[in-house]
């Protein structure tokens, strides 16, 4: 049996296929969410129909007195913490000098700093058992940029970095650190763009279509499976061939 799994931001879109995938294949997945815990309960309550184990767990991954109680939480529940995906994240468009500093600051702490506090959160678990793997979830416009998109992009691209660092840092220690870079991905968080701009990404897709929160599922249980045990610090792209 598969041990403890958290995966954060679970409560839709990517987190919630993510999660769901775990769950599946036999992990006990902590289903973190920030507000809609109607969602979560839903979820879990799904799966543990389907003889899956998953819990939901709220709390502000910016926070980080409330991800290590998280952390707490899933080891009562499941043992000791042996994968995360750090999915939790916050996007949206405006013009640079539109940008508040607030709007800055809130950027980085849920989608940088949150990866930092889940990370270090889970961390013991994983250097005493000298094993473990840790997925982040960027975005191709960490690896590009984007209009319009320069905190969110700027964020995404920190990622990319923290999990190449740390890769190196923690593979004498067996564990595994590694990325997935979504392209457009046809979840909550994009609908907001609009079905014309959606239908002209798409369009740009060589695949010629949105991807689907599975697709990105796939990649994540794909990198934290014994079938990817000698790769580390890889950055996947699961965008349909738009960067290539």
């Amino acid at each position: 049996m598969k041990k403890c799994a958290i995966v954060t931001g679970a409560s839709r879109g990517i987190g919630r296929a993510v999660a769901a995938a775990l769950a599946r294949e036999g992990w006990g997945v902590c289903v973190n969410y920030l507000r809609r815990r109607d969602c979560a309960e839903a979820l879990c309550q799904s799966l543990a129909a389907e003889g899956c184990r998953a819990l939901p767990v709220q709390a502000d991954v910016a926070d980080k007195a409330a991800v290590e109680a998280m952390a707490e939480q899933a080891r009562r529940s499941f043992g000791p913490v042996s994968l995360l995906v750090s999915n939790a994240g916050i996007a949206g468009q405006m013009l640079f000098q539109d940008v508040r500093e607030a709007d800055w600051d809130r950027y980085f702490a849920v989608n940088v700093k949150g990866a930092y506090n889940a990370i270090q959160a889970v961390l013991p678990d994983m250097l005493h058992a000298h094993a473990g793997s840790i997925v982040t979830i960027s975005s191709i416009w960490g690896l590009r940029g984007a209009s319009c998109e320069a905190v969110y992009s700027a964020t995404k691209a920190a990622l990319i970095g923290l999990t190449r660092s740390l890769a190196l840092e923690l593979a004498p220690t067996g564990i595994r650190v590694n990325c997935v870079a979504p392209g457009v991905i046809d979840t909550d968080m994009v609908q907001v763009l609009g079905r014309e701009t959606l239908d002209a990404l798409a369009e740009q897709t060589p695949l010629g279509r949105l991807g689907r929160a599975e697709d990105v599922a796939e990649a994540v249980r794909f990198l934290a499976g014994d079938a990817a045990s000698f790769i580390t610090g890889q950055v996947l792209g699961t965008d349909g061939g738009f960067i290539v």
